[in-house]
């Protein structure tokens, strides 16, 4: 991708990266919270999954476009469980992306600035880098959750300015 026609690489010196879906194999979120997070609540509160799905659904959609969306203490106090623990017991499935890591090599070796930036929860961050060494690759890390938005988000970005300032 650094050698691709396509982006004028002498004109940029930071590459901003998500994570999830970006560096990192999106499925294990996907699994994590479309399987694995009902299955517990459907166990510690003996529901049946399609009961589950009913109660759950509602929820997962109200936080939708919110930093809770991505907020381990939320789902935790939310769903009545331990999101950073099952997280953790499970961290093994987190795997980069195939091509991911030539990536961030690349960009290394023609000096690009590489920064992660992610709406993770920092808990998440943490234990999902512990698994890849992920910051390791990187010059800096962040989530968004200190800044108190989402990416998707207008408010984020002045915000994550004054720290990271970019064109």
């Amino acid at each position: 991708m650094p050698d691709s026609n396509a982006v004028d690489w002498e004109q940029i010196d930071t590459v901003l990266l998500d994570m999830d879906g970006t560096l990192l194999d999106l499925r294990f979120d996907n699994w994590f919270w479309q399987e694995l997070v009902p299955a517990h609540y459907a166990r510690l509160n003996d529901l049946s999954a399609e009961r589950t799905r009913e109660i759950l659904r509602p929820k997962f959609l109200a936080s939708m476009g919110t930093l809770d969306w991505y907020c381990v203490d939320h789902w935790s106090r939310e769903l009545g469980l331990d999101i950073a623990a099952i997280k953790q017991g499970v961290h093994e499935q987190v795997r980069f992306l195939p091509g991911a890591l030539d990536f961030l090599a690349a960009l290394r070796r023609i000096g690009k600035r590489r920064v992660l930036l992610t709406n993770a929860h920092p808990t998440t961050l943490a234990i999902k880098n512990r698994r890849v060494a992920l910051e390791r690759h990187l010059e800096a890390s962040y989530s968004t959750h200190p800044f108190g938005a989402p990416k998707e988000t207008a408010q984020f970005w002045p915000r994550f300015h004054e720290r990271e300032p970019f064109d």
